[in-house]
């Protein structure tokens, strides 16, 4: 439904088409410095990485009309490969805010962390036919590009001093925004109406509607160990227990809909003439709603009472659902609705699909704001040495946020009102 007052989405103002203009210019800027920032390794454990590409946002969001700072992100907790939770730490949290006062206020979010370790995956290639291939230029420093674009030919226009915003770039998405939850949670609850994450979109163009609810798990067991030949009965393998937890966490799978398992690994052992007295099985789960997030905990939790209660073991959980799920509900399809309007005014038919996959808008909308959060470029194979971006959808996606900032600023879309849907 649309809220009451809606406008006819599809129709250009002539500072729509402004808007369009200016991001047409900037083409080569927003290719280029997506290509830049790709170069700098920065996977989520560099942490030397991070701190070098973070001042270096930092700089290029300068050129806003906002306050840009970098905040040294808060230490978390991990379990390293001896079952100990041990703490962390990332790179800083990039704030960037703009017109508190201002009548309308969004937040927008985008991570600077990518999947790959340092010394990996570091070449960026041309594949022809528009595409280029290279670490996170699709997930997602050519999200952050497409960002700061929209908002560089926003604020070029006459209408920024009626839409105010806080900005945040997280430098460990893709473990979970651990260190960088709290600065979303802020940033959401200071006000915000609506939320703008830079994903990239799905490669057929379609963008996320519904997100599941994601949990990591690290469950440490302890047992015994033993000289495997001498006195094998005087031992308990950690392994043992964890093998058996494994089968039956992997069984869980299709037991409620929606809801899925999946093993990332086994830690642990060592000599083969030793029985093992640790194991680590760590693992992820995903449910679609809150009722099925809670299931997924029980079944965990009695899958380590069981595991626990065989003689000579013992342990700890350490996780749970750290990112609530993402449900459809009125605001968010007014939100959706207003988008893919928008999207019709530059020739694009905007779909909206629910996925398992999650991201920071998760966090948003836990925190009460309705947000759209796969408005990056457009690319593929993601999380994979074949990662693409199409370069062509920079100009594309830059005009479909520069266009809803127009939107939202001159109230052609209500923030206002689709935040009270929440309600």
């Amino acid at each position: 439904m649309k809220p009451k007052g809606m406008t006819d989405l599809a129709l250009k103002t002539s500072e729509d088409e402004a808007i369009i203009e200016r991001i047409a210019s900037s083409e080569a800027l927003l290719q280029q410095r997506t290509l830049e920032w790709s170069a700098i390794n920065t996977g989520s454990h560099n942490k030397a990485g991070l701190e070098q590409l973070a001042p270096v946002l930092a700089d290029a969001f300068s050129a806003l009309d906002a306050d840009v700072r970098l905040d040294k992100s808060l230490p978390f907790e991990n379990v390293d490969g001896k079952g100990r939770a041990v703490e962390m730490e990332t790179g800083p949290v990039i704030r960037v805010k703009a017109r508190s006062d201002a009548p309308v206020q969004i937040i927008m979010s985008g991570h600077y962390d990518t999947v790959f370790p340092e010394g990996t995956f570091t070449e960026i290639r041309d594949l022809g036919e528009g595409r280029m291939n290279g670490p996170g230029l699709a997930d997602m420093k050519g999200g952050l590009s497409v960002m700061l674009g929209a908002l560089e030919a926003f604020e070029a226009g006459p209408l920024k001093d009626r839409l105010g915003y806080q900005i945040v770039i997280t430098p460990d998405e893709e473990i979970g925004n651990f260190a960088s939850a709290g600065a979303l949670k802020k940033a959401a609850q200071s006000g915000a109406m609506v939320g703008m994450t830079y994903e990239p979109c799905m490669e057929t163009g379609a963008m996320s509607g519904g997100r599941k609810g994601s949990a990591v798990f690290d469950i440490v067991l302890h047992g015994h160990s033993a000289h495997a030949g001498r006195s094998k009965e005087e031992g308990r393998s950690a392994i043992e227990a964890a093998a058996h937890m494994v089968v039956d966490l992997e069984a869980l799978n299709n037991r409620r809909p929606g809801v899925s398992f999946n093993v990332g690994a086994i830690d642990g052992g060592g000599a083969v003439n030793i029985v093992p007295d640790l194991a680590i099985v760590r693992f992820g789960a995903r449910a679609p709603d809150a009722d099925a997030a809670q299931w997924a905990t029980w079944e965990v939790e009695r899958l380590f009472r069981e595991a626990t209660a065989r003689d000579g073991i013992s342990g700890h959980i350490h996780g749970g659902f750290y990112r609530p799920p993402k449900p459809r509900n009125a605001a968010q399809d007014a939100l959706f609705n207003a988008v893919s309007g928008t999207g019709k005014a530059l020739g694009l038919d905007l779909e909206f699909v629910d996925t398992g996959g999650v991201c920071e808008g998760n966090n948003i909308f836990a925190a009460g704001v309705p947000n759209v959060d796969t408005l990056g470029v457009m690319g593929g194979r993601i999380h994979s040495h074949e990662e693409y971006v199409v370069m062509s959808s920079f100009v594309e996606r830059a005009s479909l946020s520069g266009l809803l900032l127009n939107r939202f600023a001159d109230g052609r879309i209500d923030a206002k009102k689709i935040k009270a849907l929440m309600e």
